[in-house]
């Protein structure tokens, strides 16, 4: 029998319902068969005009939950906030995956419905806007050793602390008790690798080609640079503060119209200022050897600019309320994050 629909369930989700032979609480046989429904799961249906959003597809999935059990993985960490986790991967979409630590219920694939039976604990498991999800810390820990690379297990930290969700204390704390599980080494240097403070998974991919690939040294995430006076020059993606070096992801986005007129003129204050730039486009994803190749220039540049004649600075004025941290950003009040963190207000 299919379950009501949860109290506190989002407005535009909509909630699978099971025949019903007189058509009230959902579709009768006949009409589950047309036009009119759109199957969800084993016996499970919804209008065929609801959009499939991602929230959408979590909670068709978690429809089919037993009695013990929670959303887990990208999914519960979506539900829980952290937008930038979508649900496609490389153009695919990724199943929902459900915790429920025993063979009650079986993985549909053509629903994208996954089950992980890993034991759990029924303090790891909340109840969030109308579905059980495991709490964000299970969730992280389920994608982080299930994630194809090293690097997307970091994005999957950092997507996290973005969302201020996890920290990297939290996250290193919690493997530190759990270190039987598989995937777990992948997860550790997920989790050594992690920053609190970047904004973007590409972002991400970016740091671990400077550091990991280029040999060079560990640059500070969306760190504010000042002009001496103290006026706020930019927050670029990337910064090596001892070298005077900046790197930038841009996007197709960035390459035309007026975004790029902003970003050309972003770029001219940064070079005025001092600093030397490096940019990674959308290409260098796939081979990074030409955006290493405009680093490693761009710190050869800088290395002819003598100290004393840069005119930017990272160290803060005493107006500016820093937002690095994952604590930092938690202890901000209501208006503050209104003001501060409004970037943030996105889905990924």
């Amino acid at each position: 029998m299919p379950t009501p629909r949860p109290l506190g369930l989002p407005p535009g989700v909509a909630w699978p319902v099971g025949i019903d032979p007189t058509g009230v609480t959902g579709p009768t046989e006949g009409h589950a068969r047309g036009k009119g429904w759109r199957r969800t799961s084993r016996g499970l249906f919804v209008p065929a005009d609801v959009e499939l959003t991602t929230e959408q597809r979590i909670a068709e999935a978690a429809a089919e939950l037993p009695a013990y059990g929670g959303v887990t993985g990208w999914a519960g960490l979506h539900w829980l906030g952290a937008h930038w986790f979508d649900g496609v991967r490389r153009g695919e979409l990724l199943p929902v995956t459900l915790a429920v630590a025993d063979r009650s219920i079986r993985q549909q694939h053509a629903f994208g419905i996954a089950t992980s039976e890993e034991r759990m604990s029924p303090r790891e498991i909340q109840v969030y806007r109308g579905l059980r999800v495991a709490v964000a810390i299970r969730s992280l820990f389920f994608e982080m050793r299930y994630a194809v690379t090293e690097t997307e297990a970091v994005q999957a930290a950092d997507m996290t602390a973005y969302s201020d969700l996890v920290s990297r204390s939290e996250l290193l704390a919690f493997l530190s008790i759990n270190p039987g599980w598989t995937g777990v080494p992948v997860a550790r240097l997920g989790g050594a690798d992690m920053d609190e403070n970047a904004w973007s998974p590409l972002e991400v991919t970016m740091r671990r080609v400077w550091e990991h690939q280029a040999g060079l040294p560990r640059p500070l995430c969306n760190r504010p640079v000042f002009d001496l006076n103290g006026t706020h020059i930019g927050t670029p993606d990337l910064i090596d503060p001892v070298a005077g070096v900046i790197g930038e992801y841009n996007s197709a986005l960035h390459l035309e119209g007026a975004q790029r007129a902003v970003d050309v003129g972003r770029e001219a204050r940064f070079r005025a200022a001092g600093l030397e730039f490096a940019e990674m486009i959308t290409g260098d994803l796939a081979n990074p050897f030409p955006f290493m190749e405009r680093l490693r220039a761009a710190y050869a540049r800088a290395t002819r600019i003598p100290v004393a004649e840069r005119r930017w600075t990272i160290e803060l004025p005493p107006w500016w309320i820093p937002t690095f941290t994952v604590e930092q950003r938690r202890n901000l009040t209501a208006d503050e994050r209104e003001r501060l963190l409004h970037y943030r207000q996105r889905a990924g």
